[in-house]
């Protein structure tokens, strides 16, 4: 297998010619690309900036994203390595939960509270590798607790795998809260556990996503009555926008996107930046995810039009502001005539949830195209050094 150090498209070039030597050009017209593209992703001077063709490479070589992508099954990324250690104590106590073991509680229900509101403060921090230590522990005790209790660590759990790029586990973590809102009828918590579920789904599964999201929506509907709901709603709306727009259905995804935004207007942002389970939901995330979707779309110059009107500070979750930053930057390095600007943006990515970043596959090809182009000239600085504290090497 390909090595950390290795880009997307190294990755591609090696399941390639583990095809029995399939050419590039065959690559190009099974996954409806020119072979030129599969010629500059492969050497690195250019990066997949779109879901949708990752998943028709994928499909094309007969792998997972997540094989291109490297997620969940490499070591030596600090990040991650410091909470692997934990994945599988996770994953054991995720098992435990849906076989319908349940351990006495050993701890007092402020306690419990309280080590619930500290994953949530770092879970808000992006914090992944410190949750992931938490998790074990506190998963078994929730499920003594059952409820909303538990809907709440297990979405937890969810998002942190996630993001971890273990979605195979984030996935188990979604059913378990799914379960347990069902369980009390919650409806607000319910939309939440609904929501991680559709998150956590592979992006080749972006139609059934959409599908889920719109049963949910379906769902739900109800309960709109509760400012919760209303703002899980909206959050299911953005998820089936993304993932419409990814299964080739943009036209679905536009309807829901204005169906979000149409939300958002009558709730506004949240007082404290934070909202009904920290997703944040009002017009500032809803720009957000309209940055993303025009980025899936290849509107390089919308994500960039989009950006001048966000302020992403205004919420509280650190991925958020990141997300802002990392498409932004994204948009900024096509087509390599603003690599400075990109590089000042990929900065403040980091800046604002660092775990992530140097997590992100796409972070990771986006600053390797960078200092690609740059070798024609001198490697910035500030380039050698954000490449270091991710984990690559810039050779001088």
């Amino acid at each position: 297998m390909p090595k950390k150090a290795d880009t997307i498209g190294s990755r591609i070039r090696y399941w390639r010619l583990r095809r029995s030597g399939m050419t590039q050009a065959v690559l190009a017209g099974l996954a409806g690309v020119s072979q030129s593209y599969v010629s500059q992703v492969e050497s690195g001077r250019k990066t997949i900036d779109r879901r949708s063709t990752l998943v028709a490479i994928a499909a094309a070589l007969q792998v997972t994203v997540a094989d291109l992508l490297g997620q969940g099954a490499e070591p030596g990324d600090p990040a991650r390595d410091s909470a692997a250690e934990c994945v599988p104590a996770i994953w054991s106590a995720l098992i435990e939960i849906e076989d319908g073991e349940r351990r006495p509680s050993t701890r007092s229900s402020r306690a419990l509270d309280a080590d619930i509101t500290r994953t949530d403060q770092l879970r808000a921090l992006s914090n992944y590798p410190a949750m992931a230590r938490m998790l074990p522990g506190l998963l078994l005790e929730s499920a003594a607790a059952g409820g909303t209790v538990l809907a709440r660590v297990a979405y937890q759990a969810s998002t942190c795998l996630r993001h971890l790029g273990y979605r195979h586990l984030a996935l188990n973590a979604a059913r378990v809260a799914v379960t347990a809102a069902e369980d009390v009828e919650e409806p607000a918590w319910l939309g939440a556990s609904r929501f991680a579920y559709v998150q956590s789904l592979p992006i080749e599964s972006a139609s059934l996503a959409a599908r889920a999201a719109d049963r949910s929506l379906t769902e739900l509907h109800a309960g709109a009555g509760d400012e919760r709901v209303r703002q899980m709603l909206g959050q299911l709306h953005l998820s089936a926008a993304l993932t419409s727009t990814v299964g080739g259905r943009p036209d679905v995804g536009r309807d829901h996107l204005t169906e979000a935004a149409r939300a958002a207007a009558s709730l506004g942002d949240p007082p404290d930046g934070a909202g009904f389970n920290g997703c944040g939901f009002g017009p500032t995330n809803v720009q957000l995810w309209e940055m993303s979707i025009a980025a899936e779309l290849g509107e390089s110059g919308r994500v960039i039009e989009l950006s001048r009107a966000v302020r992403p500070q205004v919420l509280a979750a650190s991925i958020r502001q990141q997300s802002y930053w990392l498409d932004l930057g994204r948009a900024l390095a096509d087509g390599g005539r603003r690599d400075a600007e990109a590089l000042a943006a990929f900065v403040q990515a980091e800046r604002a949830a660092p775990a992530p970043f140097a997590l992100n596959p796409l972070a990771h090809d986006a600053v390797l195209a960078i200092a690609h182009r740059a070798k024609r000239r001198a490697i910035p600085d500030d380039l050698r050094l954000l490449a270091g504290r991710m984990g690559i090497n810039l050779a001088t």
